[in-house]
């Protein structure tokens, strides 16, 4: 049987590939980007569509994959999160119908696939509405509340039919080797799909794996000298030759690390990104679209260098022979901002199951994350008392 799967915002396709690892049929991909368009096109024969979402019908979707509407069994994506427009009244409306969220919504609703995978940044779970057109107006009440976009969300779903859950999750619960979080939204027309429980943990506990860490994952690149990557910045080389494997800025001398961090070191908050060699036996930080930006460095743990576009490949979980298409800035964003294939994998394989009856373990004794309140009866619950103290103070 073929599970037939559409994909929006295709990117280098880290989702897509766990989500074919778990047994899915991807029939076409949607991806604006003309770089990652060609990524595809270099390592698959799936038909790209190189369009802004907002000009893509679900006909010509349908059409380009050779199959009808009643036929799609999953449609995945991971829509950036845009801000919705502050800008004035008409604009934030016409924003607000842009929005590439809404356009996912839209697909969703005129393909009704029986189940649907929307990935996106844990900035999600925070993010404001600021402004609704009048087809959406109850929602206008809660616009400006923290949240108010998944609550939205969340809540347009249902209406076209689906029982959903989501959660924050972290990939190296996955057996990723990285600590990136990413909230999935898991929909079903019918039965609730359990989140997937964690096959990972820190220190093994409960029957778990331990973490992959960096090591097992780069370790036999270490010392190549065909590696390509992007030289760090001349300022931070002085400062990362003092600094070992594990260490940043706050092991420097004070009064160097002071010089190094500049107007930075009175900010608030952790800075643990600044001035950042990685250690091998930990997974990697979320990798970034530019591994030598100051705030966000990802330093190899033994050698003077960043990670490398093979390195950050392998992080991700994207195979040795995929061929990235671009200038090596934008092979780092194209990872960069890639789904690791293998949290793709662990939702997909939790489709699977549910489509084939198979007792799915709903209850984890390990958290999805690290945060609380990011999970969906959690979340649900946190925002509807935000609403009622909304009422309240009225």
């Amino acid at each position: 049987m073929n599970y037939t799967t559409i994909s929006l915002f295709s990117g280098a396709m880290g989702l897509d590939l766990g989500i074919e690892k778990a047994g899915f049929d991807i029939r076409v991909c949607v991806e604006m980007d003309k770089w990652a368009a060609q990524t595809i096109r270099n390592n698959t024969d799936i038909p790209v569509i190189e369009k802004d979402i907002n000009n893509v019908s679900s006909e010509e979707l349908l059409k380009t994959a050779g199959i009808n509407g009643g036929q799609v069994t999953l449609l995945i994506g991971g829509p950036p999160c845009q801000a919705f427009s502050t800008a004035g009244k008409q604009r934030g409306f016409d924003d607000f119908r842009g929005n590439v969220i809404i356009q996912y919504l839209r697909i969703l609703s005129e393909i009704r696939p029986k189940y649907f995978i929307l990935e996106n940044v844990r900035g999600i779970l925070s993010a404001k509405l600021n402004s609704v057109p009048p087809e959406y107006n109850e929602y206008e009440n809660i616009k400006d509340i923290k949240g108010s976009v998944l609550h939205f969300l969340t809540k347009e779903v249902q209406k076209i039919g689906y029982n959903i859950s989501y959660a924050l999750f972290n990939a190296a619960n996955y057996g990723v080797p990285e600590q990136r979080e990413r909230v999935i939204i898991i929909g079903h027309i019918g039965s609730k799909v359990p989140l997937p429980a964690p096959t990972h943990s820190e220190n093994g506990d409960f029957g778990t794996q331990k973490w992959v860490t960096l090591k097992d994952a780069i370790g036999d690149l270490s010392g190549k000298d065909d590696l390509k990557y992007i030289p760090l910045r001349p300022n931070s080389i002085q400062y990362m030759k003092l600094l070992k494997e594990g260490q940043n800025w706050r092991n420097l001398p004070p009064e160097m690390a002071k010089e190094a961090m500049g107007k930075a070191y009175g900010l608030s908050g952790g800075k643990t990104g600044f001035l950042r060699r990685l250690s091998f036996d930990r997974p990697s930080p979320t990798l970034v679209t530019s591994p030598t930006m100051p705030a966000t460095l990802l330093c190899h743990p033994t050698e003077l260098r960043p990670l490398s576009i093979e390195e950050y490949a392998r992080i991700q979980q994207f195979p040795d022979t995929w061929r990235f298409e671009g200038k090596i800035e934008l092979i780092y964003k194209q990872i960069g901002n890639a789904v690791p294939v293998g949290l793709g994998l662990a939702v997909g394989k939790q489709i699977m199951r549910h489509i084939h009856n198979e007792t799915c373990d709903d209850k984890p004794r390990i958290s999805y994350s690290r945060y609380k309140k990011a999970v969906d009866y959690e979340f649900t619950k946190l925002f509807e008392e935000k609403i009622q103290y909304l009422k309240d103070s009225l």
